[in-house]
């Protein structure tokens, strides 16, 4: 599965493009976002792609989790999107 990685400084708008690229090749795509700022823009993101697929008949749904992954060698904590088709 494809892990799309959003920062604080992402665009909402550019990440939504990727996205919805991902889904339509793949059909599904994860989203992973580590802070307050990267998961606001990580959801800005996943309801702007809504708007992008809705129009081919696409209902998207976002399924958070918690995943525990290593940055420079230190354990943090990420949230992560599971983005598919209802």
């Amino acid at each position: 599965m494809e892990i799309l990685k959003v920062s604080a400084s992402s665009s909402p708008k550019s990440v939504a493009g990727a996205l919805s690229a991902v889904l339509r090749e793949k059909g599904t795509a994860e989203v992973q976002a580590v802070g307050a700022g990267a998961v606001n823009q990580a959801i800005k993101a996943i309801a702007i792609a809504r708007g992008f697929v809705a129009p081919n008949g696409i209902d998207l749904v976002a399924v958070p989790a918690f995943a525990e992954i290593s940055i420079d060698g230190e354990e943090r904590t990420a949230i992560r999107f599971i983005v598919e088709p209802r």
